[in-house]
């Protein structure tokens, strides 16, 4: 486990600025250079790794990524939907049309999900620990790196980027 701390030093020492984390979690918001999410998913792997001795998967988004998932929610427009068991994957790349429809065919009961663009939209009525569509069903089906948050997580990361 890394501390909160020693993360948000090793983002700055990458030269990132206005380095926030939320909670415990490994969440971390921050201003870089313009450069790619992908690139910069490389370069914190990698400081990662050097600092803290073990590989982790990174997925960067830009706040406006984030916002815009947010926004475009399908679920929100579902009748029943309980916000307390909304769940967002979101990809590290968007998946191709074949993986796609490979994932269209999970029978997922009762869970429902939709994918659009580089997210997956999750309500677990049971709650995500009992999901079949967990990250590692979902990195094998679509081939792309992936990182599941809470509803109320994700709003609060793009909060984050506000202020």
């Amino acid at each position: 486990m890394v501390k909160m701390d020693q993360l948000r030093q090793a983002f700055e020492d990458l030269g990132f600025e206005d380095v926030k984390t939320y909670i415990q979690s490994g969440n971390v918001v921050f201003r870089a250079p313009q450069r790619s999410p992908q690139d910069l998913a490389k370069r914190i792997e990698q400081k990662v790794l050097r600092e803290f001795g073990f590989p982790v998967p990174v997925v960067v988004k830009t706040a406006d990524e984030i916002g815009e998932v947010i926004r475009d929610n399908p679920l929100l427009k579902e009748k029943g939907i309980d916000l307390s068991k909304l769940h967002v994957t979101f990809l590290s790349c968007s998946p191709d049309k074949s993986a796609l429809k490979m994932l269209d065919g999970v029978a997922a009961a009762p869970d429902q999900f939709r994918c659009s663009g580089e997210a997956v939209y999750l309500h677990c009525p049971n709650g995500y620990h009992e999901s079949k569509l967990t990250n590692n069903v979902l990195e094998k089906m679509l081939k792309v790196g992936t990182t599941t948050r809470n509803w109320k997580t994700v709003n609060k990361l793009w909060e984050m980027t506000k202020g």
